[in-house]
């Protein structure tokens, strides 16, 4: 997979780090389940679907202050988890 930030990162192991920083708040989780449409058996098939970690990426564009806290936490810079989206996209 192509690699989505200046560390070599795959687009896709980027894009789970970050689902996983979304879930660890109840109240993010829960904002990601009503936003997406997921449901949380849904999220659990469809965990390595490149369209699902396309949409958990777009939720945190959505939301900056999400988009940089995640960013942060995950030492890459926000404009890494856009590109990783725009990558998911394209496959």
């Amino acid at each position: 997979m192509k690699t989505a930030d200046s560390n070599g990162e795959p687009a896709d192991a980027l894009a789970l780090q970050a689902l996983a920083w979304t879930l660890s708040d109840t109240d993010r989780a829960g904002r990601l389940l009503a936003l997406t449409g997921l449901h949380p058996d849904d999220l659990r098939e469809r965990i390595g679907e490149p369209s699902v970690l396309a949409a958990c990426l777009l939720f945190l564009e959505a939301h900056e202050p999400d988009l940089i806290a995640c960013a942060s936490v995950l030492d890459c810079k926000p404009e890494a988890l856009v590109r990783a989206r725009h990558e998911l996209e394209r496959l």
